[in-house]
């Protein structure tokens, strides 16, 4: 009889990546992110075990945001406060916190529960083309094949 096999937290290996983002679309890069981290990618994934790896994402101000996204896509937050609604463009976030868009765009795809936070905690995202992570000898990811 063959049984399926479930991955242990304690079994899981993880490896870290380095994923260039100048000139990839938000959307292509964030959906490669998102599956990556929740561990889809691997023969072992199992949907309640965190058995993703750990992605290093640089030069976050080069995305590339297609269409006309940078001016008309808004992202809002409210204070709770009355007149406290904030609303940016995608151009503005990526200005002046370019780190901030990617990971509220990979946030969006992952669940929305512990699990899911635990897998955002394992995504670095960098303006530039420097990180601090070179301890971890991680991996140069292409994705430009995937996508």
């Amino acid at each position: 009889m063959r049984t399926t096999y479930m991955a242990k937290p304690g079994e899981v290996e993880r490896k870290w990546y380095v994923i260039d983002a100048t000139d990839i679309a938000l959307g292509r890069l964030s959906t490669v992110v998102a599956s990556i981290l929740r561990g889809k990618n691997k023969p072992t994934f199992t949907p309640n075990v965190d058995t993703g790896d750990n992605i290093i994402v640089i030069n976050a101000e080069k995305i590339k945001l297609t269409g006309r996204k940078a001016t008309d896509k808004l992202y809002h937050h409210h204070s709770n406060h009355p007149g406290g609604l904030k609303t940016r463009t995608a151009g503005e976030i990526r200005e002046n916190n370019p780190e901030r868009l990617i990971e509220m765009s990979v946030k969006g795809m992952l669940p929305k529960n512990s699990l899911g936070h635990n897998q955002f905690l394992k995504l670095h995202v960098y303006a530039g083309g420097e990180h601090k992570h070179q301890a971890q000898n991680p991996e140069v990811l292409d994705i430009t094949d995937i996508i």
